[in-house]
């Protein structure tokens, strides 16, 4: 008998849906709180992406061996605070997750795991994060294009996404953060699983710790045993478009990568933010016996001696009494390592950090990135070992995967710690961070895991290379306190050896900066830090110029009241910022860039130079009679700056016109000077003798 034609459809439809869908028709359970739960098969799939970032590779083969069931949706704001009704408080802030059913957010790690615990014992069944292989098995989907749509993310996904350096806060970009896109789960088509907003909205934490592929095949893979950051994936809103794929491979276009089946993410376990929430996955526990030992070590961590030797000890041509110069010598040198170029190396090399080490090596980290405001930005170091004269090429530092990880410090206290502190963005750019610091007791061998000094991500957390131990014993660095290009500095103290931190600027107004005013803040941003012979404080910054000149700010109260006054230092802008340090002998050391120095040299003539400068104060801070062209006479010729100047002339009347400066003073008393590729050394007495 001819069947209906309604009813062929109707049948041809079920078959379809059963074959390419079948979590569709059979596989949904709905949980007490109203989660939908997609049952996923188990399979086997490609893990990774060619075309992708260097972490997304090798792709490898995963066999997922059990089925799991996943929640249809990220986790919504009305299904948490059934567990944490105080969270309430958090819908809205930074103008993200409003409603009831938009995704939580400002939760971290630990608390979607406790979510999981609790939400077990209601159900009586085990609930968990999925880990990294289960997410993305989940997210593809049987695809194995750059989305589960295929190669391009169609437009309704992208929710508050931007192009090219948006987000990144240049001139006329908008603020993400004052943008409110909806994020009601559930709004966007499924992936053929049925499973929403895997691309976009909110990232989602997984169960696992970050860490390097392996090459061979895996069954139920479980990160690694240990790390600094768990992963989180799915990318978020707000989330600009990936630019850095067309340096990894020109032929492939891949906008908002971020949000791709494939790429990883991750931050610190307990950082909690607007971009990232998470999703439940229900099954078998998570076998951690899975999970492998991350065996890589940079360069900068491999073979460092503990012993300490004569530190005191000179240079062979080094005379007592007498100038001595050496330099420039470069620092930032691309890896060679094979383990350190499976990281991608850019040409952009900047705000660098130096410090001297317990065992007399010399470490210097300074970041490397395509774009200052890109998720791309990373820290290198470079070891200068004790006794050599040359650099080793750079190597990872710190790098939280996939966010920008704006202004590095690295300082040792004197005794057997160093300490490391960085900025830590949500996403992209330099507005947004959080301020984390981490310690290592044996030479950078090895650090702590880092954590929060302050995990709120706002202005005043970017670190400067500038950091002291004060008579009293408080350790004092500084931040900038806004992102621009000018609005001040503030300080950070801590009396018990860096376990816990003050800010004297907290909730105060920004001051005026005139002369004769004061407040809670340092003039001008980039400013480095220095205590004088008496006990008061003094700074320089870069912008805020009083009169046209540099500011000058100086602390008679331990830092938490500073007063302003012009120096006599011209002022400096974009690319450039200076360092002060106080010498062994007590004076005080001060470099930066002038356009038009005017010195005399050893006849007594006076002539006009450009770019970086030393000076120098015999009367604590209060003038710098000695100033001198930081310029290597006996070798002129082009140098590579490494920052954004790149190639720059030095001879007798110019040296780097631009970059970000660092020092140190070793234990021998030499002044060991950083601009943003270079290194230059140097004592007192050069500073004070007139060049040729």
């Amino acid at each position: 008998m001819k069947q209906p034609l309604n009813l062929v459809l109707s049948k041809s439809l079920l078959f379809t849906l059963l074959l390419f869908c079948p979590q569709l028709i059979f596989a949904q359970q709905l949980n007490t709180v109203g989660m939908k739960m997609i049952r996923i098969e188990p399979g086997r799939f490609q893990m990774g992406c060619t075309d992708g970032d260097y972490d997304e590779k090798p792709v490898h083969s995963v066999i997922i061996s059990n089925p799991f069931y996943l929640s249809s949706t990220e986790v919504t704001n009305l299904q948490y605070e059934r567990f944490r009704p105080e969270h309430r408080m958090m819908r809205g802030m930074q103008h993200t997750s409003y409603s009831d059913n938009d995704p939580v957010v400002f939760v971290s790690w630990d608390d979607a795991m406790a979510y999981c615990e609790w939400l077990s014992k209601q159900e009586g069944k085990l609930y968990r994060l999925p880990t990294e292989a289960e997410w993305e098995y989940a997210c593809r989907a049987g695809t194995i294009t750059y989305y589960s749509t295929g190669n391009e993310l169609p437009n309704i996904y992208r929710k508050g996404n931007a192009n090219g350096d948006a987000g990144g806060f240049w001139p006329g970009v908008p603020d993400p953060l004052k943008t409110t896109p909806n994020l009601t789960v559930a709004q966007t088509p499924a992936n053929p699983w049925g499973l929403y907003d895997m691309h976009g909205n909110v990232e989602e934490w997984c169960y696992d710790w970050y860490g390097p592929y392996q090459p061979t095949e895996q069954t139920d893979p479980a990160g690694c045993t240990d790390g600094d950051f768990k992963v989180s994936r799915g990318g978020s809103h707000t989330t600009e478009f990936g630019t850095t794929l067309s340096d990894v491979n020109p032929q492939k276009k891949m906008d908002l990568r971020f949000l791709s089946s494939s790429n990883r993410m991750g931050s610190l376990r307990d950082d909690r933010n607007w971009l990232i929430g998470f999703r439940v996955a229900q099954g078998d526990p998570i076998n951690t016996s899975n999970a492998i030992i991350n065996k890589y070590k940079p360069l900068n961590q491999k073979n460092v001696r503990q012993n300490k030797p004569n530190l005191t000890l000179l240079p062979k041509d080094y005379k007592k009494g007498a100038p001595w110069f050496q330099g420039p010598i470069p620092f930032v040198i691309p890896p060679k390592a094979p383990a350190d170029t499976t990281i991608p190396f850019y040409y952009h090399n900047h705000v660098p950090s130096i410090t001297e080490m317990p065992n007399g090596d010399l470490m210097v980290i300074w970041y490397n990135t395509l774009r200052e405001s890109g998720r791309e930005l990373k820290y290198l170091a470079s070891r200068k070992r004790y006794g050599t004269s040359v650099w080793e090429p750079a190597s990872l530092f710190f790098d939280a995967p996939d966010r920008n990880d704006h202004g590095g410090l690295i300082w040792w206290n004197g005794n057997d710690t160093i300490f490391h502190f960085n900025g830590l963005s949500a996403g992209n750019t330099w507005y947004y961070l959080a301020l984390v610091m981490r310690y290592s007791t044996d030479n950078g061998a090895s650090w702590s895991k880092p954590v929060f000094i302050d995990p709120q991500h706002r202005f005043q957390n970017m670190p400067i290379a500038s950091m002291l131990r004060d008579k009293k014993g408080r350790l004092i660095f500084t931040c900038d306190a806004v992102p621009g290009g000018e609005g001040g500095s503030v300080v950070w103290f801590s009396a018990d050896g860096g376990k816990t931190w003050h800010k004297p600027a907290e909730g105060k107004a920004a001051p005026i900066f005139k002369e004769g005013a004061s407040g809670a803040w340092i003039a001008g941003i980039h400013a480095p830090i220095v205590e004088c012979v008496d006990g008061s404080l003094l700074s320089f910054g870069r912008g805020d110029n009083i009169n046209g000149m540099q500011p000058k700010s100086v602390s008679v109260d331990g830092g938490e009241t500073w007063t302003y006054s012009q120096s006599d230092f011209p002022s400096i802008g974009s690319f450039q910022r200076c360092t002060l340090q106080r010498l062994l002998s007590g004076n005080i050391f001060f470099a930066s860039f002038d356009p038009a120095l005017k010195i005399k040299n050893s006849k007594g003539e006076e002539k006009v130079v450009s770019g970086l400068y030393a000076a120098l104060s015999v009367d604590g801070g209060k003038s710098f009679p000695f100033r001198r062209l930081l310029t290597n006479e006996e070798k002129p010729g082009i140098y590579n700056g490494w920052g954004w100047q790149h190639e720059f002339e030095m001879s007798s009347v110019k040296a780097e016109p631009k970059g970000y400066l660092s020092s140190t003073i070793t234990r021998n008393g030499l002044i060991h000077l950083i601009s943003s590729g270079n290194e230059y050394i140097f004592n007192e007495e050069w500073i004070k003798t007139p060049q040729k």
